[in-house]
């Protein structure tokens, strides 16, 4: 049995003013041409389809045009929604999806959603992001304080048939995983989850974490973004990750580079080098090293540099950076990201507690399926 592992796709998501539409296009044609080529007997994306709540027509149109390329291959996939997804939006037209080989996790009941794998030898269990208020809603009675202390209790009601391979789909913080800046978490680091938590399963499919890694143990993986989402990534070798089961004990896997339309990376120099580099549409930081800095350098070095994320002065004298997309645009953060910055503004730059998060979060939930 062999599949591929994706997550975090983050359909519609900007870095700065940049969108990355056309470079998601095409790391998608690269996954699906992948898993055709391979033979992969499915795919599993691990949440984080969409980078908002409410995603665009646009990114909307794009991820149903990749269904529709594993549908017309005839390769199941199954999907959970990530803490970037609304759940009902993912889960929409499920029952129609599943009729044509799509498995989407649904509106969150209390346990995990199971579903035979095409060869009958394995169970894939779906999980998708769960906060601890989604679990106290179904669990009033349980002690739910924590990240862990949720998925502890969904899989406490959740039995699972330890003769059978077993495959989850999570998208979670396990604790000891590399993080880098586009990913969101939990203050106080709340949302950390013990990787001895997956001790049943044989196979852990995670999302979350941007950088392709394994926890604790070779089979609890993070498969990592296709893309990179901020500089901070710009260090990241993207891959696809496939995955090949002969038996519960024996798994192996392969990562496959992805071909990046665009890098993202850090150029440093003198204006003078800089300006005579090659043109290049990389999303880049600029860090210009000049003693005495051209006053229109940042403006000159866009004739090389078009798509410059952020503009940096290092020398002897003096060191400073500037945003270039000011300049960072209300369109490319999220809902809770605005709510933050709003809620720091008003109180000395202090930041909301987790507890205020939940109660904005909820609310913002509650809207999304109102508009659904």
């Amino acid at each position: 049995m062999k599949f591929l592992h994706l997550a975090d796709l983050h359909i519609g998501k900007r870095l700065h003013e940049y969108s990355l539409l056309d470079d998601q296009r095409d790391v998608l044609k690269q996954a699906l041409d992948l898993a055709k080529d391979e033979q992969c007997d499915f795919v599993i994306i691990a949440g984080d389809v969409y980078d908002k709540a409410s995603p665009s027509v646009e990114a909307m149109s794009l991820f149903d045009s990749f269904l529709t390329g594993l549908c017309e291959a005839r390769i199941p996939s199954y999907i959970i929604s990530g803490n970037h997804d609304a759940a009902g939006r993912i889960s929409y037209f499920s029952e129609l999806l599943e009729k044509n080989g799509v498995h989407v996790s649904g509106a969150f009941d209390g346990k995990i959603q199971t579903f035979a794998s095409p060869d009958g030898t394995a169970d894939i269990h779906l999980l998708p992001f769960l906060r601890p208020m989604d679990v106290r809603r179904c669990y009033p009675d349980a002690s739910v304080n924590t990240y862990e202390e949720a998925l502890r209790t969904v899989l406490a009601h959740s039995p699972i048939d330890k003769a059978r391979a077993n495959i989850l789909v999570s998208h979670q913080f396990i604790t000891g995983g590399a993080t880098c800046d586009s990913e969101e978490f939990a203050i106080g680091g709340l949302d950390n989850i013990s990787a001895e938590v997956f001790a049943n399963f044989d196979y852990v499919a995670l999302g979350h974490l941007h950088q392709s890694q394994c926890c604790s143990r070779n089979t609890i993986r993070y498969a990592g973004s296709p893309l990179k989402y901020s500089v901070s990534e710009e260090h990241q070798r993207k891959s696809f990750l496939i995955v090949e089961m002969a038996g519960k004990e024996d798994i192996t896997f392969r990562q496959i580079p992805v071909k990046l339309p665009h890098d993202v990376r850090t150029v440093r120099g003198t204006f003078e080098e800089l300006q005579n580099a090659r043109y290049t549409e990389d999303y880049v930081h600029v860090i210009l090293t000049d003693e005495i800095p051209a006053p229109d350098a940042r403006i000159t070095l866009r004739s090389t540099y078009p798509k410059m994320l952020k503009f940096s002065v290092e020398n002897s004298k003096t060191s400073y950076e500037i945003n270039v997309a000011a300049e960072e645009s209300f369109e490319s953060k999220s809902p809770l990201e605005l709510f933050t910055d709003f809620f720091a503004f008003r109180n000395n730059g202090a930041a909301p507690s987790e507890q205020q998060l939940e109660i904005v979060r909820r609310i913002f939930t509650e809207l999304e399926e109102r508009q659904a």
